[in-house]
């Protein structure tokens, strides 16, 4: 049977709160099932991520979990949002680059230091070809950005953004070009890359580049 589809006896499972206001629900060792959920995933690749591995590696009854998870992608939506490996701080240093620099530099970590990385790679990439998954990772970058929100609110209490600035947005761009210079290009990250990818973001290659001879303000 598939750990993909759900039968019917799963239903009655507790309904997921909001991702934004998302607390740790499940069983008494939801911490040693989160854990044994990513070692799997790391090990044996979302096609070889199942609900009974789990419960043989955290020592649960598989029942246990289908009775909270219905899905090994329910699973792992879980595991993704609460476990450690995939945990941000969204700092707050008093400026807009700087909030913005510490987040990138967050996000470089994961997509670089084992065994985020890895979590990371094989997940996200699992759910572009499984619907049933990308549900669940959606509600994990939906709680992200909910925790992301007071950067910008505060950038807006200081002038530093206009109130129609889209957050989704921002860090979209400042997490793809990391996500596409890791994880795609496969090239190192320079010491400055988050400092000249956030100060791009925010005030455009134009301002960013270098001047050059014939240009105005040029020498």
């Amino acid at each position: 049977m598939s750990d993909e589809t759900s039968p019917g006896e799963r239903a009655s499972a507790p309904a997921a709160e909001t991702s934004a206001t998302r607390r740790i629900s499940g069983p008494r060792k939801s911490r040693e099932i989160f854990e044994a959920t990513l070692a799997l995933l790391q090990d044996k690749g979302y096609e070889g991520l199942t609900v009974e591995g789990v419960a043989e590696l955290s020592g649960v009854n598989k029942t246990t979990l289908y009775r909270w998870w219905p899905s090994k992608g329910a699973l792992l939506g879980a595991a993704l949002l609460h476990g450690a490996p995939l945990a941000l701080d969204f700092p707050d240093t008093g400026t807009l680059q700087g909030d913005l620099e510490a987040l990138l530099d967050g996000i470089v970590t994961l997509l670089t230091a084992p065994p985020a990385s890895a979590i990371a790679v094989a997940s996200f990439g699992a759910a572009t070809h499984s619907p049933e998954l990308a549900v669940h990772t959606r509600e994990f970058f939906a709680d992200r950005l909910a925790g992301e929100q007071p950067i910008f609110t505060r950038a807006v209490d200081r002038g530093e953004l206009p109130p129609d600035a889209d957050p989704m947005l921002l860090v979209d761009l400042l997490a793809g070009a990391a996500w596409l210079r890791v994880v795609f290009r496969q090239q190192p990250v320079e010491d400055d890359f988050t400092a000249r990818a956030v100060r791009t973001v925010l005030r455009g290659a134009a301002d960013t580049a270098p001047v050059r001879r014939g240009q105005p303000d040029g020498t």
